[in-house]
């Protein structure tokens, strides 16, 4: 009985190992998705910031 105690609390263990790598893998995830979100709004809005851009550094 004491060796199945001792299993189980060794699977348990790696449980909890386990979610410590899935939280890390999750913030990289969301990391992914910011990054392209920031990516695809600068091809559609690209232009539009340079224009700004460029009447800002003029008026400078």
């Amino acid at each position: 009985m004491a060796l199945i105690h001792s299993y189980v609390s060794a699977f348990l263990a790696s449980l909890r190992d386990d979610e410590e790598g899935q939280g890390l893998a999750e913030y990289a995830l969301i990391l992914a998705l910011i990054a392209i979100v920031a990516i695809v709004a600068l091809i559609f809005l690209g232009g539009q910031v340079s224009t700004i851009l460029s009447t800002v550094g003029k008026s400078v």
